[in-house]
């Protein structure tokens, strides 16, 4: 396989720093450009007695907005390499939005990390990175939080 496009997930979280920094690695080996993406998950509006939307939520949904961009500046300037990075920051629900951006984008490898939840709370919440690998149109490589990829 011959990787140009490397699409990496990616947001606040230790396993998805692993992720990011197997996902650069990747791709100075395959020379390829990387994409940055990080979802902003919709926050539920919060509804006044008289049924109107409360404003704290475009005002939340800013800084939102404001922290990814962050977020994938650090990224970026703590794993790339000087390699291409294009940022990719959507409103959308994480697995949903990896695959549609990873389709707009055409990527043709996904690196993403998981957090390795098992029992109730992956029953009940299921698994992100689960989700992407069955319903990507390219490969998904999958860092675990446990690999030591330091």
């Amino acid at each position: 396989m011959n990787f140009k496009k490397i699409l990496i997930a990616v947001d606040n979280s230790t396993c998805s720093e692993k992720a990011a920094k197997a996902g650069y690695e990747i791709a100075g080996k395959f020379g390829a450009e990387v994409a940055l993406v990080n979802i902003i998950e919709p926050i539920p509006a919060n509804v006044n007695p008289d049924l109107t939307l409360a404003p704290v939520f475009l005002e939340t949904y800013d800084n939102s907005e404001e922290n990814s961009h962050i977020l994938l500046k650090e990224m970026e300037s703590k794993f790339s390499n000087g390699i291409t990075t294009v940022y990719l920051s959507v409103v959308d629900t994480a697995a949903h939005g990896i695959i549609q951006q990873s389709d707009e984008w055409g990527s043709d490898l996904i690196v993403i990390g998981t957090y390795g939840r098992t029992g109730l709370y992956h029953f009940l919440m299921g698994s992100v990175a689960e989700h992407v690998a069955r319903k990507s149109a390219c490969p998904v490589l999958i860092i675990p939080n446990k690999s030591d990829i330091d």
